[in-house]
């Protein structure tokens, strides 16, 4: 099963969102509009000609009073067609195992699920199912319609397997001690609506736990960290707007925090209401509001700064590379508009090497490719790999200036301790 990547009309502007999908109070105004913008940015394509006329839509973000909670009103969910060349696998990146690695084994020892069952709602190619195999989950089954068997190495013990479906009321008699879904929430417009579904789930298996991994959007309003913004992210997440959401949905708080540089929100959760708690990091959505004000009144500012900086490097006749072929840097390139001024986008997942991003018109390339090209500048999409990829381009013999996209700069030698 594949998206089709042949050319398609525009689509019908879908029904603007007028609720919010968690809590059903009406949105405010939309406070950011982007696009067109490719409807999905990781679905890899073979051409130039399929990337460019992949399907697009627009971005148009507003926030609920009541719940601090952010949708894109022109989401449509019949672009949600995810399949098995939906390339998302993070765990090429030694920084990212590593974290992953730690969450698998804290849940399965905090939560006593030593020889027990977990089902993974949006479980990708089923790295982090293998992880809790690895950690002594004894049988794990992912959900997730862009599966696909045989590409992560099987663990050494315990069992996994996948369903290549959407999750749904058919999954329910999956017995499941551990319930987790990570960065897969973000996806789905009717957060409410799965959220309740996940409530059934765990009550069919006593003892239940539910995780789930998210983005959290507070960074993205603090810092205007517009390339985190794209059209599949249709819901956006801060902790209090998270925690209030798989509360109303009948679960009780167990654990709230901030993972991975702060980028990402974990909650779990139990069907015990004595065991709800509160934690200090819950924001009021007063508070989630007067971030995106100022979100607002900055981030016209923050795109002039990143266009005014690339169109530079380019009039002094600077070769600029790109390290991350995923969803931020077709956010990056579509929202700034520099594709242009681009020599080469690299990336270290080996299944994304030769093809297209949608909505891009270059092929992306193993990061060796930056041998010939010997770029000054390589912009770095997320700044927590600035460490890995200095190292790697060190090892590698280049001569180069890392600029991640909040800004921070790291310079590399031939040779050079990373640091």
């Amino acid at each position: 099963m594949t998206i089709s990547t042949a050319p398609r009309p525009a689509p019908d502007a879908p029904t603007p969102a007028a609720a919010c999908p968690c809590c059903g109070h009406d949105l405010s105004a939309v406070f950011y509009e982007v696009g067109p913008v490719p409807v999905h940015s990781c679905l890899m394509l073979d051409s130039p000609t399929q990337a460019r006329a992949f399907p697009s839509g627009h971005v148009r973000l507003a926030a609920c009073p009541a719940c601090g909670f952010v949708t894109n009103t022109a989401f449509d969910p019949k672009w949600s067609a995810y399949a098995p060349n939906y390339e998302d696998q993070q765990s090429f990146s030694p920084t990212f195992n590593s974290f992953a690695g730690q969450l698998a084994r804290d849940l399965v020892a905090r939560h006593g699920l030593e020889g027990r069952r977990a089902v993974e709602i949006g479980c990708s190619k089923g790295d982090f199912m293998a992880l809790l195999c690895e950690a002594g989950a004894t049988d794990c089954i992912g959900i997730d319609p862009s599966a696909v068997e045989g590409r992560v190495t099987p663990p050494t013990r315990g069992t996994m397997r996948f369903i290549p479906d959407y999750y749904g009321p058919g999954h329910l008699g999956l017995p499941a001690d551990l319930l987790c879904c990570r960065h897969t929430l973000e996806h789905i417009r009717d957060v409410a609506g799965v959220l309740a579904l996940m409530r059934r789930h765990a009550a069919t298996t006593p003892g239940a736990v539910l995780c789930i991994e998210v983005p959290d959007s507070t960074r993205l309003w603090r810092e205007g960290a517009f390339e985190d913004i794209y059209y599949e992210h249709c819901s956006y997440f801060t902790a209090g707007s998270l925690a209030a959401a798989v509360r109303r949905a009948g679960f009780a708080v167990t654990d709230l925090r901030r993972e991975y540089g702060e980028q990402y929100l974990v909650i779990e959760a139990c069907l015990d209401p004595s065991r709800d708690t509160r934690f200090a990091i819950e924001e009021d959505p007063a508070e989630t509001l007067a971030d995106i004000a100022r979100f607002r009144a900055r981030i016209g500012g923050i795109l002039e700064a990143w266009r005014a900086r690339v169109a530079g490097m380019a009039a002094r006749g600077q070769r600029v590379a790109i390290w991350g072929s995923g969803s931020k840097c077709v956010a990056f390139l579509r929202t700034l508009g520099v594709e242009d001024s681009i020599s080469a986008i690299v990336d270290i997942n080996p299944h994304r090497a030769g093809k297209v991003a949608p909505g891009l018109g270059m092929a992306i390339s193993a990061p060796e490719a930056l041998l010939a090209l010997r770029p000054e500048v390589v912009l770095v999409m997320n700044p927590l790999y600035l460490s890995e990829i200095a190292a790697r381009c060190s090892d590698m013999g280049l001569s180069t200036v890392l600029i991640a996209a909040d800004g921070a700069r790291r310079d590399v030698s031939p040779g050079a301790a990373s640091g």
